[in-house]
């Protein structure tokens, strides 16, 4: 499960996907992304890309606070469930968005426990995540994004290749992807297919990363054994 990733290539997110959007005041290059914090992504609105600012994580209306992200693990939507559950359903056809990464983490148990692998495409630097976002209003009345990345079932027989992988969008579907006048299913799932296996990088590294207070870019350097 997609729980952690990392973006610290800030100054090229508005280049690459929102020429005419600046980058929002508070985004910090980053090594340890967490479940309920704030996190660049890009959406299309009457045209034009533009760089926001979200919460990762689904929160459903009425909730109090953003505890049910971590306790039914919305920071994820499943591609197979994506245009039938209600918490999905309307943001795929409707509310697409594209979250900028350099990386990202997964966990794979080993004969010495649990441990962090660190991810990368090894034909794009800077990437983005098949996304879909929506709104929910706290208790105090005031209004915040929300997003979730989506997530497919991996086509790799490697040991190494987790079971599900996070969607990466390839650049030349982007623009697809953003448009919110594309609703069809076939269309859109066109989009959601795993990335090559053959193109990702996957390195261990430090347990350290299990920590969301600790964020630092030895996190997604390789861990020497020993």
């Amino acid at each position: 499960m997609t729980s952690k990733y990392a973006l610290y290539e800030i100054n090229k997110i508005s280049k690459q996907f929102a020429p005419e959007s600046g980058v929002p005041k508070g985004v910090k290059l980053r090594y340890n992304i967490n479940p309920g914090q704030l996190v660049p992504v890009i959406v299309n609105r009457d045209g034009v890309n533009v760089i926001e600012r979200m919460i990762w994580g689904f929160i459903p209306a009425g909730a109090k606070d953003t505890n049910s992200i971590f306790r039914y693990k919305t920071q994820i939507a499943r591609s197979e469930a994506v245009f039938d559950k209600p918490t999905w359903s309307r943001a795929i056809r409707e509310q697409r968005c594209l979250i900028p990464a350099n990386g990202y983490f997964e966990f794979k148990t080993l004969e010495t426990g649990k441990k962090p692998f660190y991810i990368h495409p090894t034909d794009q630097t800077l990437f983005a995540f098949a996304g879909i976002y929506g709104s929910w209003t706290d208790p105090d009345g005031v209004t915040h994004g929300m997003c979730a990345i989506i997530t497919t079932a991996s086509e790799s027989d490697s040991d190494m290749i987790p079971s599900r992988l996070p969607i990466i969008v390839q650049p030349d579907e982007e623009s697809t992807w953003l448009n919110p006048a594309i609703g069809d299913m076939n269309s859109i799932y066109q989009i959601m297919r795993p990335y090559d296996a053959s193109k990702l990088t996957i390195i261990p590294v430090s347990d350290d990363v299990n920590s969301a207070k600790i964020d630092a870019g030895y996190l997604i350097e390789r861990k020497v054994a020993g």
